[in-house]
């Protein structure tokens, strides 16, 4: 991944020497753990030797096992987590004359997805402390078009879900979680996904429960639309040649659900240790000069899909980081609405805006050890701030 493909400054390398990883990688992937690397390629082959790759047992049996770890009735594999979205919505009866309502600060496929579904998707604001969405901004953007509210548990953070269904109820929309980010967090001691009318999930390589590949899925108790998600995401075809319905192809194929069954059996515990982690860190940079994540709020959970900090010199902190070797990212640079596909002017959605420029994502794994913690609370800890540096 590009992202930890960061390297030491250029000033401490020895001329034509080649540019060593970071001490503390971003993240770290399958091929770092050798007894899971094997446990997967054999999975691997145990599928390519079966000869089956598209649907069949082994998804059926990898949805079976996701809709037991999620409480929910239903899941349905899908080629990625947008198709997850676009096909919810699209199942749902939504698209062309109807508005979704979905946070700027998110990734774009948020909003990508209704598009994709045929819908408009409206932008709205966050909460500065959370950084996600709440009823009050929801219903301020209630129009009569509004058919569904789309909000995302961004790093893996739960949303305040309660008053966003009761507020939805009211208004008789529907509410498509996108947990493509937040694989088992519990939102009142239940995981997310099902507590709306359902939930989407990416399987990205990099996520808490990562694929190798694109992967995605939905969960819901309600058969009826699982069941029109199935028909939706292989041609509208039920049986064979018999096309009831415009569909695509959008199916998970057999062998990401063999990778992804061995690693949901891994999840709670590798999110445990991601909780730990970020326990840690935030602990270590209580004095450093940058906002750490608030904690959960009542009711809700973190599983620290990303560790985000903010600084008013982000820039500043990212290049100091780099010259120590520990690597760093931005989720995300561009909100959503200032994105040339998306574009509605600056100034708009003031929070949004201003967490894009002071942003920073920091490394967090389940195997990140404490050494590594240490060092990256003690760079960033040792930063001085542009505005300290100017008054030194």
């Amino acid at each position: 991944m590009t992202q930890s493909a960061v390297g030491v400054a250029a000033g401490e390398r020895r001329a034509g020497a080649p540019v060593p990883p970071p001490a503390v990688p971003l993240t770290r992937m399958d091929r770092d753990d050798p007894a899971l690397l094997v446990q997967l390629l054999a999975e691997v082959e145990r599928v390519a030797r079966g000869g089956a790759f598209i649907l069949g047992e082994e998804v059926a049996a990898f949805e079976r096992e996701l809709a037991a770890y999620c409480d929910a009735a239903e899941a349905v594999g899908v080629a990625s987590g947008t198709e997850a979205l676009a096909l919810s919505l699209r199942a749902l009866g939504i698209g062309r004359g109807d508005e979704v309502i979905v946070p700027a600060n998110s990734f774009i496929a948020s909003a990508e997805a209704v598009t994709l579904a045929g819908a408009a998707p409206v932008l709205v604001d966050v909460d500065p402390g959370t950084q996600l969405v709440t009823a009050e901004i929801v219903a301020a953007a209630i129009g009569p078009r509004t058919a569904a509210i789309v909000p995302v548990h961004l790093y893996g953070r739960t949303v305040d879900l309660g008053p966003i269904l009761e507020l939805a109820g009211r208004h008789g929309l529907a509410v498509v979680e996108d947990a493509c980010q937040a694989h088992g967090a519990r939102y009142r001691g239940r995981p997310v996904g099902a507590h709306g009318s359902c939930g989407c999930f990416s399987f990205y390589p990099a996520k808490n429960l990562g694929a190798w590949g694109d992967g995605g899925a939905i969960v819901t108790d309600d058969p009826e639309l699982a069941d029109r998600l199935r028909l939706l995401r292989s041609h509208g075809e039920r049986p064979r040649y018999e096309h009831r319905v415009p569909g695509t192809t959008a199916r998970l194929d057999a062998l990401q659900a063999a990778v992804l069954r061995v690693k949901l059996r891994r999840l709670e515990g590798w999110n445990s240790l991601r909780r730990r982690a970020a326990a840690r860190l935030t602990e270590a940079l209580a004095t450093a000069p940058v906002m750490t994540p608030l904690p959960a709020g009542a009711g809700g959970d973190h599983v620290f899909h990303q560790y985000v900090v903010r600084s008013d010199d982000r820039d500043g902190l990212r290049a100091h980081l780099e010259r120590l070797g520990i690597a760093s990212a931005i989720h995300y640079p561009v909100p959503i609405h200032r994105t040339d596909a998306y574009a509605v002017g600056d100034g708009s959605l003031p929070v949004s805006e201003r967490l894009a420029e002071r942003i920073c994502s920091l490394p967090i794994f389940p195997a990140i050890t404490d050494a590594e913690i240490v060092r990256v609370a003690a760079a960033v800890r040792s930063f001085a701030p542009r505005a300290v540096r100017a008054a030194a």
